[in-house]
């Protein structure tokens, strides 16, 4: 999961807390007793059990701008998106013209939701909705820059982005994601002007985010010593991706390889780990590591790598010569992924064995 996604779940978890606590105190509890049993249980991971107490909450006329609310979120990490974007637009739909912070959380949901589920235009729109009260949120410019970048629409994106670094331009994790996204579509150029930026707070910069910067800029020596550092002060936050990505990209695999398998055994749901961890192991011929390091990030929830787990899995039965399910597990990712011209001339390979 992204800085942005973790970040927006932890204020949308506070919030259900908060708004609990309140009837709580208020003596209401009776009324809203189901949806603070569905909290607990979101904050678990015991979101079927969730679904259960909204159930029960519904049939008792709890909150229901709350239970929607909750509902949403649990869906969210099921999976269910289509699903989950009816519950949190419900939930939006009972502030009766009074916007609350809450609705602020549910809303930047509401986009994640419209996002993951392909509908970008809708989840555009959420965040310029945000924006539009909100027009200090750095964040949600963050974020339809990234929405437009899937739309293609590339002035867009790079004007949002702009907006964002001027209204958080000490934050240089903010300048790395921006990079990252415009790396990932293959607007390095662009990107690199970002991480000079960055380059230029050095003051308050943490050893992780100059090991970061570093790595994204090719100066792994210094990446890997900025993030060896990190690792000994005990910073969190990609630091062993980051840290392994280095070690790779200095030609130790084998150390990149037990850094990930080291972080996952405390870490078992870390998805970006499993991924990469998967790919060093194509690297170094453990295919059978690869499979299970791929398989392992599909069985999490809620899974924004999903996608990308599907794909290299195909690749890791193609490496194990098991072309008959590789061609399978293709044919049912194509009619997930229709448009991945990757995969298209994939299975155009698939097919000739």
């Amino acid at each position: 999961m992204k800085r942005d996604d973790k970040m927006m779940k932890k204020a949308f978890i506070f919030g259900l807390i908060s708004a609990c606590l309140m009837f709580t105190a208020c003596g209401f509890s009776k009324s809203h007793e189901n949806i603070d049993l569905a909290v607990t249980a979101v904050l678990n991971g015991e979101y079927e059990n969730a679904m259960d107490f909204l159930e029960k909450a519904g049939e008792k006329g709890e909150n229901k701008e709350d239970l929607h609310r909750v509902r949403g979120i649990a869906l969210m990490e099921l999976a269910r998106y289509d699903e989950a974007t009816e519950e949190f637009l419900e939930s939006l739909s009972y502030n009766k013209g009074y916007v609350k912070s809450q609705d602020k959380d549910t809303s930047y949901y509401l986009a994640v939701a419209q996002y993951r589920n392909g509908c970008f235009s809708d989840a555009k729109d959420t965040y310029s909705a945000i924006i539009g009260l909100y027009p200090e949120e750095s964040d949600a410019f963050l974020q339809r820059g990234k929405t437009e970048l899937r739309l293609n629409e590339t002035d867009n994106a790079i004007a949002d982005f702009n907006r964002a670094v001027r209204i958080d331009k000490d934050d240089p994790d903010l300048y790395i994601e921006i990079y990252e996204c415009l790396n990932s579509a293959g607007m390095k150029d662009e990107g690199n002007k970002y991480l000079k930026d960055a380059m230029e707070i050095s003051t308050k910069l943490t050893s992780l985010q100059k090991g970061k910067l570093y790595y994204c800029q090719g100066e792994y020596e210094q990446a890997k010593n900025a993030l060896e550092s990190a690792r000994n002060e005990g910073a969190k936050g990609g630091v062993t991706l980051y840290l392994g990505r280095t070690y790779e990209a200095l030609g130790d695999t084998n150390y990149a390889a037990s850094l990930y398998r080291t972080y996952l055994e405390e870490n078992p749901t870390d998805i970006e780990i499993c991924n990469q961890l998967g790919l060093c192991c194509l690297e170094m011929g453990d295919y059978e590591g690869a499979l299970s390091s791929f398989e392992q990030g599909l069985s999490v929830p809620d899974n924004e790598y999903e996608q990308t787990l599907k794909y290299n899995r195909i690749v890791a039965y193609e490496y194990l010569a098991n072309f008959e399910q590789a061609k399978v597990l293709m044919k049912e990712y194509l009619k997930e992924y229709p448009a991945d011209e990757a995969a298209i001339r994939e299975n155009g390979f698939l097919n000739t064995r």
